[in-house]
């Protein structure tokens, strides 16, 4: 199965507004969402998006997202999170994760590969 998909969720608000998601695959942007306040809401209260479904053939993939939208103290934000994959010949599931980190009162992005 060549399949990867890509999921979204929110653990903030605190430290970021989201406004923006790009997802490139080995440099190859595959897909941009704008969020509407109703979207963002709906992932604040613990929905996930699918923000891409595709094919990719086996072997080592470069995974980056682009956040962008308000900081801390209202300022524009703008940060990246990249993932190294090994796609083998089952489906990869990705999450791409926006979480406020209290201790340093910053937002954190990563991505997380889902086990199966």
């Amino acid at each position: 199965n060549t399949q990867l998909a890509v999921f979204l969720s929110l653990d903030v608000g605190t430290w970021f507004q989201l406004d923006a998601v790009r997802l490139m695959v080995d440099d190859e942007m595959v897909a941009s969402t704008l969020y509407t306040a109703k979207q963002v809401n709906a992932l604040h209260r613990g929905g996930v998006q699918r923000l891409y479904l595709g094919n990719l053939k086996s072997g080592e993939h470069e995974i980056t997202a682009v956040y962008t939208g308000k900081g801390p103290n209202g300022r524009d934000y703008k940060r990246g999170a990249t993932l190294v994959i090994d796609k083998t010949d089952s489906a990869k599931m990705l999450e791409l994760r926006i979480q406020d980190k209290t201790s340093n009162e910053q937002p954190h992005f990563d991505i997380k590969e889902w086990q199966q």
